[in-house]
């Protein structure tokens, strides 16, 4: 059961009233603890009773108390987002699947000596997924959705960003939650490019030392668009690389579906909408489609027809050239 400070501390938080988001942690920190000690239904009903809380005092933005340095670097939210909502490859999917499955069955591992995939890396193309998954994965695993924003902590902190990247693991670490490090190059470059600068190898270093010593219940996740750019000993650091691309035929079909719902007409002429999305991201695609939904409600229609479709395809392609 919890330990003794713990009780203390909640009891503490509970009745100063003055920091819900102080209690909140508390009991996560609480239901961390039972899911190391095999309690898996104890810790899940417990954030189950935090996240309905959360909800009903504030929907799915989260009022986390992060140190003053940190202020407009790291947005939290609550994520609604399930994993059938992907619209990936089977194969995967499954690495997904398996990334919920292990944290689920966490404590089952550590009695055998192992521990569940927690640092992960995504890499591929804007607009693929890489986002999504993350919040994918905080739905799943009832935990609140910090975004890192590594380009403000490079650009507004240039010589204390190994300072502000060590309170960032210390959140990790006393705040469980999935931590996403959104344009993860701008950090992790490779330490052998011609112009690297001697600041950022230092950033460098502290980054791979704070990731490879992390032992927190939180997910670490990194996601770049330029995979080649990062320095060759991150890779090892993670238990897991997914590598992301744009949407295959059968994929941007299923995605047309999923997005246009009801307003998905039966005489859609398949090939043409298929030859016109042929290289566009997931992100253009759900633009195009919702483009057109909002043409289809504002000229009074009920579903949208294939040249309306076709067109804010065509319109996203532009953009996607320029």
């Amino acid at each position: 059961m919890a330990t003794a400070e713990q009780i203390k501390s909640l009891i503490r938080s509970h009745l100063s009233d003055d920091d819900d988001e102080r209690f909140y942690s508390l009991a996560l920190q609480v239901a961390a603890h039972e899911a190391q000690q095999g309690h898996g239904d104890l810790a899940h009903d417990i954030r189950d009773i935090v996240d309905k809380s959360r909800r009903a005092r504030g929907g799915n933005v989260l009022l986390v108390k992060f140190p003053q340095d940190l202020a407009g670097m790291v947005l939290s939210e609550k994520s609604d987002t399930p994993v059938s909502a992907l619209v990936l490859p089977d194969s995967l999917k499954e690495r997904i699947r398996r990334i919920i499955h292990e944290h689920r069955q966490q404590a089952k591992l550590k009695n055998h000596g192992l521990s569940n995939r927690r640092k992960i890396l995504l890499s591929g193309p804007p607009g693929t997924g890489k986002t999504m998954t993350a919040r994918v994965l905080a739905h799943e695993l009832r935990l609140p959705l910090h975004t890192i924003q590594v380009d403000k902590l490079v650009t507004k902190f240039m010589g204390e960003t190994s300072a502000k990247l060590r309170q960032i693991f210390d959140l990790i670490r006393d705040e469980p939650g999935v931590y996403l490090f959104d344009e993860f190059d701008a950090i992790a470059g490779d330490r052998s490019l011609d112009n690297d600068v001697g600041e950022m190898r230092r950033v460098l270093n502290a980054l791979l030392q704070f990731i490879e010593q992390d032992a927190s219940d939180s997910l670490i996740v990194g996601a770049t668009n330029n995979p080649a750019l990062l320095d060759r000993a991150l890779f090892r650091r993670f238990d897991d690389v997914l590598t992301y691309s744009a949407p295959d035929r059968d994929a941007r079909r299923r995605l047309f579906e999923n997005v246009l719902g009801t307003f998905k007409a039966g005489r859609l002429v398949w090939k043409k909408i298929l030859d016109e999305s042929e290289g566009l991201s997931h992100a253009e695609i759900d633009h195009a489609c919702r483009d057109a939904i909002k043409e289809a409600i504002l000229q009074d229609r009920k579903a949208v027809n294939t040249d309306v479709l076709a067109k804010t395809l065509r319109e996203r392609r532009q953009t996607h050239q320029r």
